[in-house]
């Protein structure tokens, strides 16, 4: 009994570890992103076939673009605090389990995609796993200070996908959704390098504040949030959302302002911190404010 519960305990702490691969707190958000994207897509309700789906086959991609992430900078991780905790750097899962593991629930996501969604979701999701995991992690990252502006463009695909799920098509509207994501990418991820600047110094990234300083970083964080600002105010101009969305995204953007301009002229890292922490909360929340806008009885 007892050699039986230490084996279940056992694998337990393997599928923990092969789901930690997956980095499933930033899936989640693309997950978010994606569902948000397929119910704009539509006046109605999203079928459930292609909202069961399409949720699963685009987690699981992005879920295997995450694992090869982490098979690809394994060595880079273990140099720095905020990574060196992942599987590979600890020894837990080796390089082989781990590609087997990506391969695995990447194959059977786009399998999902073609057969039960549509052909042109599972390329795109296909395109935007290249983009992650082979040109961002293997070209753009070690080798440009503009890797995160670069490289978001793949980040920034969850909306599109989700909308191509349910229609077949990816038109304006859903590359509007990718627009406001892409230039978030930058002060999200700056307000991270900047308080971590000495660790990615250290693994040889070169990232913004490492490559041009702490000052021109931060200038451009509150430039790129200036920026979202304005395009999280087109789909209001264009008639795709309503007041309710108009409201919070002016509140929403207020914030992130605020923090951008304290970053800017009265940095410290825990005002980094609080701005990396607030950005997440506030992509959700502007997402969200869509998808409820978009339900809502005109105004």
């Amino acid at each position: 009994m007892k050699s039986t519960t230490l084996k279940l305990q056992s694998n337990s702490h393997r599928l923990r570890q092969y789901f930690q691969l997956a980095k499933p707190r930033v899936v989640s958000l693309i997950v978010f992103c994606a569902v948000i994207g397929m119910f704009l897509a539509v006046p109605g309700m999203v079928p459930w076939r292609i909202l069961l789906a399409g949720t699963a086959g685009i987690a699981l991609v992005a879920g295997a673009a995450a694992a090869a992430n982490c098979l690809i900078e394994q060595k880079i991780d273990a140099l720095m605090a905020r990574t060196r905790g992942r599987p590979l750097p600890q020894g837990e899962v080796n390089s082989i389990e781990t590609l087997l593991f990506s391969g695995l629930i990447g194959g059977a996501g786009l399998f999902m995609l073609y057969y039960w969604v549509n052909p042109f979701t599972m390329w795109l999701t296909f395109a935007t796993f290249v983009g992650y995991a082979v040109i961002y992690t293997i070209f753009l990252k070690p080798n440009t200070s503009q890797n995160i502006v670069i490289g978001g463009a793949s980040g920034a695909m969850p909306p599109v996908l989700g909308w191509a799920a349910v229609t077949g098509d990816a038109p304006g509207e859903a590359w509007l959704l990718f627009l406001i994501i892409f230039v978030w990418t930058p002060p999200h991820f700056w307000s991270l390098a900047l308080y971590r600047t000495k660790e990615y110094a250290a693994a040889g990234l070169p990232m913004l504040p490492v490559t041009h300083g702490a000052e021109y970083t931060r200038r451009h964080v509150f430039f790129y949030t200036v920026g979202l600002t304005l395009v999280t105010l087109v789909p209001y101009v264009i008639g795709m959302s309503g007041w309710f969305y108009l409201t919070s995204a002016v509140l929403l953007d207020t914030m992130f302002l605020g923090y951008a301009w304290l970053i800017w002229r009265d940095y410290s890292d825990a005002v980094a911190r609080i701005t990396f922490r607030w950005s997440i909360i506030y992509l959700a929340l502007l997402f969200a404010a869509l998808l409820v806008d978009h339900y809502l009885p005109a105004w």
